[in-house]
């Protein structure tokens, strides 16, 4: 039985250009932090490395301790002392990205859908940001993020897609078997990788990402309005 619905978030509940985001982001967060003392390059470079650190993780910290180790290393311990400036752009500045952002009303039509069948909803994105830049970006799809049971953020994950741990660790923040839940994402690569460990999937094709141009139809797959079909039929 049904009784969880995994929602990816980049790509999925919001449509985006991942390219257009992430120039967006960084074009706020450098306007935030380089006047503290940082040269914008090397900020932006140090974003990435730890981005890649928290890919690589291998469960034994937390996604947000990997990050913060590595950003020690290339900016220096004295990056410590602007931490509350990262929080405060979280809450703040980062709001800006959103002008970049799509936006479809299927997104929030479809969770308040499942929600009408009492069914839990729960967002599995990347997990290599803070909660605040999650709920902003659950926020801006048009959904309130309170009304998610669970969303991964990189201080509740020590994995990051596509490693089928990080499926893993969600089962266990929701207690739920494999088999109750379904994963809905775009990114063949990233999100279909939950069947690994026995979840359900669904790929969603609006914005669908498939740089190994994997044959699609091994997996069922749509629209927003083909996903709410199909979840019907699961109940």
């Amino acid at each position: 039985m049904l009784k969880y619905v995994l929602f990816d978030l980049d790509g999925t509940l919001l449509p985006m250009d991942q390219d257009v985001f992430v120039r967006a982001y960084f074009k706020e967060l450098v306007k935030k932090i380089a006047p503290l003392g940082y040269e914008p390059e090397k900020l932006k470079n140090a974003v990435w490395t730890g981005m890649k650190y928290m890919v690589g993780n291998d469960g034994t910290q937390t996604n947000e301790e990997v990050f913060w180790k590595s950003f020690r290393e290339c900016l220096g311990e004295e990056i410590l002392l602007h931490r509350s400036a990262f929080d405060e752009f979280y809450r703040n500045e980062f709001n800006l990205v959103q002008k970049v952002c799509g936006f479809t009303p299927k997104a929030a039509e479809t969770v308040q859908l499942i929600k009408d069948h009492y069914i839990k909803t729960a967002v599995a994105t990347l997990p290599v940001f803070p909660a605040p830049a999650i709920e902003a970006r659950i926020r801006w799809a048009g959904v309130d993020p309170d009304t998610m049971e669970f969303y991964t953020s990189y201080e509740t994950c020590s994995y990051t897609k596509p490693h089928p741990m990080y499926y893993q660790q969600i089962l266990g923040k929701l207690d739920a078997a494999p088999q109750e839940c379904l994963m809905v994402g775009n990114n063949v690569d990233e999100d279909m990788i939950a069947r690994t460990v026995g979840m359900q999937v669904f790929l969603l094709t609006d914005d669908l990402i498939n740089e190994h141009q994997t044959d699609i139809s091994v997996y069922p797959n749509g629209s927003f309005d083909e996903l709410q079909q199909f979840i019907l039929s699961q109940l």
